[in-house]
């Protein structure tokens, strides 16, 4: 099948590929088993509408997420995908030791040859007090070694540590020669200058940070030296779409990410509530200006007014990709978005059922 795309407002520029990125959500009423089945299931049908990259991301103690063994549902996704490039949204390096995530991901590409994608975050993923639970020392809570972290890490791939460097003896066994594509993620300035001086491939979360996203990419295109990896600058944008019949219905649909979003923010993570629950939580006014910052760059409505959203963000970012996230109750109405945006963009779905399909256990 062709791949999903979206033809950019200049058209001497290519047409912009969509991806997508899941969580994993666990629904209230559901359960961790069914959340990941529905995600396997959810890539199966990915790669049949014909997107290009299907990513998770880590993520701990958040009752509501289940991809925090990022790795493990990578390689059962990918099992259960034949084309579809799967990957990390990222893998949160400074909670990661990286001799350990270059055999993790080498085993990976190793498995699934030109498939797997590494995307690399340097923040938590979490609250700082599970940090200290994964990274086992206060002094470790800073991500002020990240780069090194990077270095490390590239180097376990390619074998370059310098001579009389103390790593250099230490072969990556799987991970030497078999290096996934490796992308940097930022919501920020600082991965975007780090991206951009390494010369590799940059993904934005606008999804959460919209109003760091222009800054961002134009400090990543400024500083951007080619490698050899990447000959000029490449850009994802991650972000948040839902889409229904109508405007009214999606809007309905995105009451359930609104409510969880206020809740970790007040320290009461849980599970994704119904949209019943979200229509008749009445929020304070401290909660709504969380909520108006937190869906800023969000696009949601009905097809028309999505694909007007996302060619907006396309001749605003001059994205060379999107990966869209849809944080919806019902696996239901989570790939029926999917499969509107695939319409919406052209795709044609096949009659094939996905190989996986979600069970009601819970």
């Amino acid at each position: 099948m062709d791949e999903l795309s979206l033809a950019a407002g200049d058209a001497s520029r290519p047409a912009v590929a969509l991806s997508v990125l899941d969580l994993a959500v666990v629904a209230d009423g559901s359960g961790v088993r069914r959340a990941l089945t529905e995600s396997i299931a959810l890539a199966q049908s990915a790669e049949r509408l014909g997107y290009r990259r299907f990513w998770v991301a880590e993520h701990h103690n958040m009752p509501g997420i289940a991809s925090s063994a990022t790795a493990v549902l990578m390689g059962h996704i990918a099992d259960a995908t034949t084309t579809l490039r799967v990957g990390s949204g990222g893998i949160m390096l400074p909670n990661q030791a990286p001799l350990v995530v270059a055999e993790q991901f080498g085993t990976l590409e190793a498995l699934h040859p030109g498939r797997i994608d590494l995307g690399i975050g340097r923040a938590p993923g979490t609250d700082q007090v599970t940090a200290l639970a994964l990274r086992r020392s206060p002094d470790a809570l800073t991500a002020d070694d990240f780069p090194q972290q990077l270095g490390e890490l590239l180097a376990f791939f390619s074998g370059t540590f310098p001579e009389g460097h103390p790593f250099r003896q230490i072969t990556a066994v799987p991970g030497y020669e078999d290096q996934p594509e490796i992308w940097l993620l930022g919501s920020s300035g600082f991965s975007a200058q780090l991206a951009g001086l390494l010369g590799l491939p940059f993904s934005f979360a606008h999804h959460f940070s919209a109003g760091n996203t222009l800054p961002a990419l134009a400090l990543y295109r400024s500083n951007f030296r080619p490698s050899a990896t990447l000959s000029r600058p490449r850009v994802m944008v991650a972000v948040s779409v839902i889409c229904a019949e109508t405007d009214e219905q999606a809007q309905w649909l995105a009451g359930p990410s609104r409510l969880a979003f206020v809740r970790l923010r007040s320290g009461r993570p849980g599970r994704l509530p119904t949209p019943e629950e979200a229509a008749a939580y009445r929020y304070s006014a401290q909660e709504q200006l969380i909520i108006d910052g937190r869906t800023t760059g969000s696009i949601i409505g009905a097809p028309d007014t999505v694909r007007a959203g996302l060619e907006t963000l396309i001749e605003e970012t001059q994205a060379d990709e999107l990966m869209i996230t849809a944080m919806i109750h019902g696996y239901g109405d989570r790939l029926r978005s999917y499969e509107m945006v695939a319409d919406m963009a052209g795709g044609h779905r096949r009659a094939a059922p996905s190989r996986v399909e979600p069970q009601p256990t819970v």
